[in-house]
């Protein structure tokens, strides 16, 4: 049988780090000064669509693995996806990272899921980490969090912060793991008042049409919900989600980050001022946790839970303003006590 298990306690604040390098693009690897071996080895990560940059969902990777390094000293990588590319691509880049001797080699995206399956019975002795979807293999462990419960506390904050009683939502694509994010969100507004409407919609269909790589069309979303009236929007997009905290800040109405402390994030400093919040997902605390576990030679495998009592999702409160608005901070109390003791079941669809 599989083993499932919660952890109990995620490396808390990974996903916040502010390190500079993740405002740029590109493909990096770090040979650092630990010597040649293949025993030197760390952490590898293979990003998702949009890759280092986005200021989210790649950029909070990153920021573990950069935890990683500095508390073990050893070599990591981390490696760009290509546009338009297969599922072949992404073995032969998983396969490669093993090859090398990195370990644990962790691919951050669901879309990672059949090259996984497929490379890690072919390294037994590597431990493989996914994000965001379960892979079934002795040496692999999927990484998965409840987006839900951050979104519904995003719910709860835009419910309390809207004063047209008109909020938004923009996935990036329209696939069953952002729907979790559009769920608890439409759950957390409606069970703070039922009078806010919840406009929502999906950029695009499939990845390969830029849903998670498009700020232009967040932008155009963003500013279509903006003319109906909404004052606070939501965006679960990826990199296209930048495109919708411009077009909020651009119209002086909220926008809420997604994944890392976007108030907290260089590239979109310009904007922070219209970024109420983030919902936080420790995909940062993940990977280190996974990495410390390789590292003290007790790999974990099988599927790990990152929710809200353990601290692997959450609701950030770095912006002071949140502070003004009325009832905002003593809801989301409410509702994190809800979900934790189970009185609040979160929808994930």
């Amino acid at each position: 049988m599989r083993r499932i298990s919660k952890l109990t306690r995620v490396a808390v604040g990974v996903a916040s780090l502010a390190l500079a390098a993740t405002a740029c693009g590109g493909t990096s690897s770090d040979n650092g000064d630990s010597g040649g071996s293949k025993d030197d080895l760390g952490v590898a990560i293979a990003y998702d669509i949009g890759g280092k940059g986005d200021q989210s969902f790649n950029d909070a990777a990153f920021a573990g693995l950069a935890k990683a390094k500095d508390e073990f000293g050893f070599k990591t990588a981390d490696v760009e996806p290509t546009e338009g590319e297969t599922d072949a691509d992404k073995e032969q880049r998983l396969a490669s990272l093993a090859r090398q001797g990195y370990n644990p080699v962790i691919g951050v995206g669901f879309a990672y899921g059949p090259a996984m399956e497929a490379v890690a019975a072919k390294y037994p002795d590597t431990t493989f980490g996914i994000v965001d979807s379960v892979v079934e293999g002795e040496n692999v462990a999927s990484l998965v969090f409840a987006e839900e419960q951050a979104s519904y506390l995003a719910g709860v904050a835009a419910a309390k912060a809207t004063k047209s009683n008109t909020v938004g939502f923009v996935g990036g694509v329209d696939i069953p793991l952002i729907h979790k994010f559009q769920a608890g969100y439409e759950q957390g507004v409606k069970d703070t008042d039922p009078k806010v409407k919840v406009i929502s919609q999906y950029l695009t269909q499939t990845a390969e049409e830029g849903g998670f790589s498009s700020p232009d069309k967040g932008k155009a979303a963003a500013e279509g919900q903006i003319e109906k009236g909404a004052d606070v929007i939501y965006q679960a997009a990826g990199l296209s989600g930048q495109g919708v905290i411009e077009a909020a800040a651009k119209a002086k109405v909220w926008a809420i980050g997604v994944d890392s402390d976007q108030y907290n994030q260089e590239a979109l400093a310009g904007y922070k001022d219209y970024i109420l919040t983030s919902a936080l997902k420790d995909v940062g605390g993940a990977v280190y946790t996974l990495t410390k576990s390789a590292q003290d030679g007790k790999p974990l495998t099988g599927t790990q839970v990152f929710d809200l009592k353990v601290n692997g999702v959450g609701l950030s409160d770095s912006n002071p303003r949140m502070a003004e608005i009325p009832g905002l901070k003593e809801a989301v109390d409410e509702a994190k006590k809800g979900i934790n003791d189970g009185t609040i079941k979160v929808n994930t669809e």
